[in-house]
C-alpha cells in the first residue's frame, strides 16, 4: 500500500476515479465503471488520509461535475464539456499538497494524463450526447396494418417478420410459426398481431 502514498500513484488514481465516475454517469447500468470508481474512491481516500489535500482542489472537481450535467442537457454542450474537463483535470494536478514548488505531482506526468483524460472524456461525451439526440431510424407505428410471417409460435412471446425485419411479438390467441400475421399495435418494442387468413 505504500506505492499509493507517492503523489504521482495517488494522483492517478484519483484521476482514474473521476474518470470512471463520468463513464458510469455516461453508459449507465453496466456496472464495470460503478465498481472500478468504488476502487479508485476507496484507494485514493487511503492516500489523502496519509497525504493530506487542498480542500480548494476538491471543491473544483466536485463542482466540475455541475457544468458536466449541464452538457448532457444543453444546447451548448461542448462549452459545458469543456469547462467540466478543465476544473477535473486542474482540480486533480492539485489535489495534493505540494512539498515544495507549486504542484506535487510531476508536471509531465499530469499534462499528458490531462490531455488523454480531456481528450477520452471529450469523444465519450460528444458520442453519447449525440446518440441521445438521435430520433429513432424506425417509427414503429408505421408497422400498424403491414402483414408478415411468424417465425416461432406466437402466444405471450413469439418472434416475427415484418417489413424485412424480425421483431418479439405477442397475440391473444395462439398463432403457429409459419403461419400469415398482420400487426394490430405495439406495446413498446412488441408487436401485436393476429392471424391474417388472406
Amino acid at each position: 500500500m505504500e506505492v499509493f502514498l507517492n503523489p504521482d500513484v495517488a494522483y492517478l488514481v484519483i484521476v482514474a476515479a473521476s474518470f470512471l465516475v463520468l463513464i458510469a454517469i455516461i453508459i449507465p447500468g453496466t456496472g464495470m465503471p460503478e465498481i472500478g470508481a468504488l476502487f479508485c474512491v476507496l484507494l485514493g481516500a487511503y492516500a489523502v488520509y496519509h497525504l493530506s489535500l487542498n480542500w480548494w482542489a476538491l471543491a473544483l472537481m466536485i463542482l466540475s461535475l455541475i457544468p458536466f450535467f449541464l452538457s448532457m442537457r444543453k444546447s451548448r454542450s461542448g462549452l459545458w464539456l469543456a469547462l467540466s474537463i478543465l476544473g477535473l483535470a486542474a482540480g486533480s494536478a492539485f489535489f495534493f499538497p505540494a512539498k515544495q514548488g507549486w504542484i506535487s505531482v510531476n508536471p509531465i506526468l499530469a499534462i499528458i494524463t490531462s490531455a488523454l483524460y480531456a481528450a477520452f472524456v471529450w469523444l465519450a461525451a460528444r458520442k453519447s450526447i449525440q446518440a441521445a439526440q438521435t430520433k429513432a431510424v424506425h417509427d414503429m407505428s408505421t408497422l400498424i396494418g403491414q402483414r408478415g410471417e411468424a417465425k416461432t409460435q406466437i402466444g405471450e412471446e413469439g418472434s416475427v417478420q415484418v417489413a424485412g425485419e424480425l421483431w418479439s411479438a405477442r397475440s391473444a390467441k395462439t398463432i403457429p410459426a409459419g403461419s400469415m400475421v398482420r400487426v394490430i399495435g405495439r406495446e413498446g418494442f412488441i408487436l401485436l398481431v393476429e392471424e391474417d387468413h388472406r
